[in-house]
């Protein structure tokens, strides 16, 4: 990709880019939905339109996909954690240990999927995570364990600790040689693109569809989910949405593959992951119209004006509507707008990642 970058996109910084496919093959296993759709806590999240949104950034339609309530959990992350701890555990026998490496979420999910199987969990937790956050899975019955340094840090604790004997790493990151387990957890996060895009055509009696989705971003593997969905059917944009302190997208896009950056302290705390999944890569690389990185400043602001508007989102979860502030308003908005293709008639769809719940750090 030929990079654009605007460091003057109101606080954040946007780097445009022009696809290098237009359509990006990706199989995803549709069993996924149907082993959701089985799950006792199974209900589809709301789609919530929000006009009053759409009128302050002069576009046609902004919905938002609320993961506040997901199979039971706060967060997003329950739908891939469950899949694929069932797909790596099936036809196993005797209780096992479930090893992953979080900053919140995942291993809150994988604790509660675990337990829910029969099994035992082994979180690993970075610097930063709130002690909040901590005790919410020790009450999954998780044993976590506290790593100094990065979440990368914590990654490579997790894999070393599953060598041992009983042991499954359910990581939502690939590296090369761990890839099948990561596969699964995009598999599952599927399920949400699939809802949103039926929702959105009940919203709208089917005169809508996604032309623009701002994706929270950590180590990639939901801004995967969402490119193998939009780029197998459809035309939306895809632009990933990353703290400031953790931007490993566009230094990954200018360097040709994935790079780690060294990251910082962020009350965007599920984003705070320095290397993109190398499962997600070539889909980024190929498929992303673009990559903003924001300050947590703006990414609480929104939350708030969320919540006013009955959207309990945290940091992580305001982070789209952020994005979508600095990219369509403002000094510059009309190159942004015409390079994204947006109009008075567009639909914006917004990820709210996790509800407010799942973050103690937002007051």
């Amino acid at each position: 990709m030929e990079p654009t970058t605007d460091k003057d996109a109101a606080v954040g910084t946007w780097h445009a880019y022009e696809r290098t496919s237009t359509s990006i093959p990706a199989a995803v296993d549709a069993r996924a939905r149907t082993f959701h759709e089985s799950l006792n806590d199974y209900k589809a999240t709301a789609l919530i339109d929000l006009p009053a949104l759409a009128a302050d950034l002069s576009i046609g339609r902004v919905v938002a996909k609320d993961e506040s309530t997901r199979l039971g959990l706060p967060a997003f992350k329950a739908l891939g954690a469950s899949w694929a701890i069932h797909r790596a555990t099936e036809g196993l026998t005797g209780p096992l240990t479930i090893v992953t490496a979080t900053d919140g979420n995942h291993g809150r999910a994988v604790a509660r999927f675990a337990r829910t199987l029969g099994h035992s969990a082994s979180i690993f937790t970075p610097d930063g995570v709130h002690q909040g956050a901590v005790q919410a899975i020790r009450d999954e019955g998780a044993r976590v364990q506290e790593v100094g340094g990065s979440y990368d840090n914590a990654v490579a604790a997790a894999a070393s600790a599953a060598t041992a004997p009983g042991h499954i790493l359910v990581q939502d990151t690939a590296w090369e040689g761990y890839e099948q387990i990561p596969g699964w957890i995009v598999d599952g996060y599927a399920t949400l693109f699939a809802e949103a895009d039926e929702q959105l055509i009940t919203l709208t009696a089917g005169s809508a569809s996604v032309d623009l989705v701002l994706v929270p971003t950590g180590v990639g593997s939901l801004l995967q989910a969402a490119l193998a969905h939009y780029r197998s059917d459809g035309d939306a944009r895809v632009v990933s949405v990353e703290p400031t302190q953790a931007a490993c997208i566009a230094p990954s896009i200018d360097a040709g593959e994935p790079v780690t950056v060294e990251t910082g302290v962020t009350l965007m705390s599920g984003l705070n992951c320095g290397t993109p999944s190398l499962l997600a890569w070539p889909l980024i690389r190929d498929g992303l119209d673009g990559a903003m990185s924001l300050d947590d400043k703006d990414a609480i602001r929104a939350a708030h004006d969320l919540a006013s508007l009955g959207v309990a989102a945290g940091p992580c979860g305001g982070s789209g509507l952020a994005a979508a502030r600095l990219l369509l308003t403002g000094d510059g908005a009309a190159a942004r707008r015409s390079h994204l293709r947006i109009d008075s008639s567009s639909t914006l769809l917004l990820i709210i990642t996790e509800g407010a719940d799942a973050n103690p750090l937002l007051s």
